[in-house]
């Protein structure tokens, strides 16, 4: 798949979602991304156990303004309002998941939930959210044109 097939797929809000990214993919997902106009994130669960480190890790590197809570519903409303951060799409890189998920198995779905309600929500607005983890994880597909 060319980088413009990448981007168009990425441009499409309908499509987007949480996805397996492959390390291989990693370089060319962010370039299609960023030729869109999203903002594009690298984030690190860094290994962690717990889910407040997690959630105030997100905060940190996603430059969530002073209000952020470090909790789920806070999560929620800065994924959906990135005043301080407009773009054309949104796009999420994560990477050293893999501890959370196998340790508070239902701490990384609810996290995942509250990314799968911010990308509903964006997508009633036309933009798109894509959020890739590094790991294979249950209930996450690799993009077909990636696979």
């Amino acid at each position: 798949m060319s980088q413009n097939d990448l981007q168009n797929l990425l441009e499409d809000a309908t499509q987007a979602g949480i996805y397996h990214l492959p390390w291989s993919a990693h370089r060319v997902v962010k370039a299609a991304a960023e030729a869109a106009g999203f903002a594009c994130f690298d984030l690190s669960f860094g290994d962690s156990d717990r889910v407040d480190i997690v959630l105030a890790k997100l905060g940190r590197d996603l430059d969530f303004p002073e209000w952020y809570g470090h909790n789920l519903d806070a999560l929620k409303d800065c994924l959906t309002d990135f005043s301080w951060c407009e773009a054309a799409g949104y796009v999420l890189i994560i990477t050293r998941a893999e501890i959370l998920g196998a340790q508070d198995p239902a701490a990384f779905h609810a996290i995942n939930e509250v990314f799968a309600a911010a990308i509903a929500e964006w997508r009633l607005q036309g933009l798109p959210m894509w959020v890739f983890y590094d790991l294979r994880a249950d209930g996450l597909a690799v993009l077909p044109t990636l696979a």
